[in-house]
């Protein structure tokens, strides 16, 4: 196996795509927290043990679901399926050891209640998500959710453990944007998921349900996720959640029109389009306040 195919496949199994998005939460967490922040040098930490947990929780669910993986089209090449990694004790006692020195790093680099935030954010994903709820329920993405809310809190915490209102509002609109965001890839792969026995939203009820779930939860999120600009975010933050919102909500509206593989699969690209103008938004705007 060459280097650069290791390298390649390690980054689909650590699933650092979503890693660097899950980070992306954390540092909008600690821009838009009030009080004195922490040194550049922590915010790096915290960054990296973040990508460092989800790291860890990423290839737990890859371990833990290479049976549900092989019975799906979309999954069956991932390297645990194919056998170009063998799941044995060592990959499990590396990912616990990755996500050991994350959480112990963050506690000794920031403070214990961040790095219990960033504990929780890989437990959520790694064992409420994958092992506890994924094959029972279709709420399984709906709790799975806090897993990126905690990423918020955690960079929240290391500003101020209390919380302020602003992170605490993002994070619930990450719980709200899950389901959402999940559920639209879940309508593309719909076959996918009944071939493996996997529950989820589209699965389970009718098109035109899910799309309407799909559309309530989308316009729930971007309402609340204009609620900060009560709490000192300007318009900065105002056009980017308002444009990115505007977005995903009609992508939704046209999901429940023609449901289907197209129009789910435009508004899974509208969901990650909103929620990168979100947290870029609430950056920025963050930083321009500051000065």
């Amino acid at each position: 196996m060459v280097v650069s195919d290791t390298i390649r496949l390690l980054y689909s199994v650590f699933k650092l795509r979503i890693g660097f998005a899950i980070m992306l939460t954390a540092l909008a967490g600690v821009a838009v927290t009030p009080g004195q922040g922490p040194g550049v040098w922590q915010i790096a930490i915290l960054a990296l043990a973040v990508l460092a947990s989800s790291a860890s929780a990423g290839a737990f669910n890859h371990y833990a679901e290479r049976d549900l993986d092989r019975r799906m089209k979309r999954t069956r090449k991932r390297p645990f399926v194919t056998g170009r990694f063998h799941a044995n004790r060592y990959w499990l006692a590396g990912i616990a050891l990755l996500l050991l020195v994350a959480v112990t790093t963050t506690a000794l680099a920031v403070n214990p209640v961040s790095a219990l935030y960033v504990f929780l954010g890989a437990f959520v994903y790694g064992v409420v998500y994958t092992v506890w709820l994924k094959r029972r329920t279709w709420l399984n993405i709906v709790l799975g959710g806090l897993a990126g809310s905690f990423a918020v809190l955690a960079g929240a915490a290391a500003v101020d453990p209390g919380l302020a209102p602003t992170p605490v509002i993002l994070a619930i609109v990450l719980f709200l944007w899950t389901p959402p965001h999940f559920w639209s890839l879940a309508f593309v792969f719909q076959k996918d998921y009944a071939a493996a026995g996997v529950p989820m939203l589209p699965v389970v009820v009718a098109d035109t349900i899910a799309a309407r779930i799909i559309l309530a939860h989308t316009v729930l999120l971007v309402m609340l996720s204009l609620l900060p600009i009560a709490f000192g975010l300007g318009w900065i933050y105002l056009i980017g959640a308002a444009s990115g919102g505007g977005l995903f909500v009609c992508k939704s509206i046209a999901l429940l029109r023609r449901p289907g593989p197209t129009t789910a699969m435009a508004n899974f690209h509208a969901s990650l389009i909103q929620l990168s103008l979100l947290l870029c938004a609430a950056m920025l705007d963050a930083l321009v306040l500051a000065h």
